[in-house]
């Protein structure tokens, strides 16, 4: 299993940087930012520092979206760091959730994702593609190589993500919807003539490592860990909204927990101690994060493994980061990577 570590470019970028690199040092073989124009600094300047003090760390965002950026100038970005720094991106991308609302946008529709997938991974590995109507590709290129790894949780998305992607990011850790969603996206990638176990699946989620499983060490966990429900849920609302409460197509483990949301303020998006996220109970941070002593975090990881999961993805913002980087490279990745 691979490690990846997840950061939100906050200011000063240089911290951004040092964690990554800390994180290599431990074993971690992806490094991943968000990308929000508004929220957090510009993840692909930041990519670059990554890569320049790194020396085996892939790196990319998680994710991108095809609405705030013009496909050919994000094949481009990537295109660029892979001549620079010798094919080590990956592009994660999805709908686009934070960086489109905050704008005043609507997600992206699948349509217009699934040709996106193609363009841009077309165009950064030097292939021609259609962009807007026209037919372009970049001339420079050579040798380049980007997955093209795709969020999703809804099953029209889970089923794009098996047809079209290199890999698929489950945002959350809960082993039986994991089983459910990986089950999905291979079954889609099977029917689409696709080898089902080319596709890479890397699962993100909080993970908070503490000292002991005390009542008052695991409470501190979920506290800083539930800004997670409060994400998910917004992807969640959306599966709601299209497919109602009580649907065949959608777990009620995923979408029963939403009942009490009420709206979602992105300005403390993906921070502990998010306002926005009391609706969330106990129960769901224990299931979608990962909490307690090292060895519960072995625990659960060794399931995800068993479920197909190719990467772990640590989702850092709380206020143990190094702890937890620590801590996965002494006692978690050894075990597992």
């Amino acid at each position: 299993m691979d490690f990846g570590l997840v950061l939100q470019t906050d200011p000063p970028a240089s911290r951004v940087v040092a964690l990554m690199r800390r994180a290599e040092r431990n074993g971690f073989r992806y490094g991943w930012t968000f990308d929000s124009a508004v929220l957090w600094q510009e993840p692909f300047v930041i990519h670059s520092r990554i890569l320049e003090h790194t020396a085996r760390l892939t790196v990319g965002p998680m994710v991108t979206n095809p609405g705030t950026r013009a496909w050919e100038v994000t094949a481009s970005t990537f295109a660029t760091l892979n001549d620079m720094y010798g094919n080590r991106t990956v592009c994660g991308i999805g709908r686009g959730d934070s960086a489109m609302r905050v704008a005043g946008r609507r997600p992206n529709t699948l349509a217009r994702l699934a040709d996106a997938i193609t363009a841009i991974r077309d165009l950064a590995e030097g292939r021609e593609a259609v962009v807007d109507g026209t037919p372009i590709r970049i001339p420079w290129v050579r040798n380049g190589k980007l997955p093209v790894w795709m969020a999703a949780y809804g099953p029209k998305a889970l089923a794009l993500a098996g047809q079209k992607a290199d890999g698929f990011i489950l945002q959350l850790a809960d082993p039986f919807l994991t089983e459910w969603m990986v089950k999905a996206v291979r079954e889609a990638a099977r029917d689409a003539g696709r080898d089902p176990d080319a596709l890479t699946v890397c699962v993100a989620a909080p993970a908070y490592v503490t000292a002991d499983d005390s009542p008052e060490a695991l409470a501190h966990a979920r506290d800083q860990c539930r800004w997670f429900g409060g994400m998910v849920g917004n992807h969640v609302a959306d599966l709601v909204a299209r497919y109602g409460e009580h649907s065949d197509l959608v777990p009620e483990a995923l979408t029963a927990y939403i009942k009490d949301r009420r709206g979602y303020d992105y300005s403390h998006h993906g921070r502990a101690g998010n306002p926005s996220t009391d609706f969330v109970p106990d129960e769901i941070v224990n299931r979608f994060c990962l909490l307690g002593p090292a060895e519960a975090h072995v625990d659960k990881l060794r399931s995800l493994r068993d479920l197909g999961v190719d990467q772990f993805a640590v989702y850092a913002m709380h206020d143990a980061e190094e702890a937890a980087i620590d801590a996965y490279g002494s006692h978690v990745i050894p075990q597992l990577g």
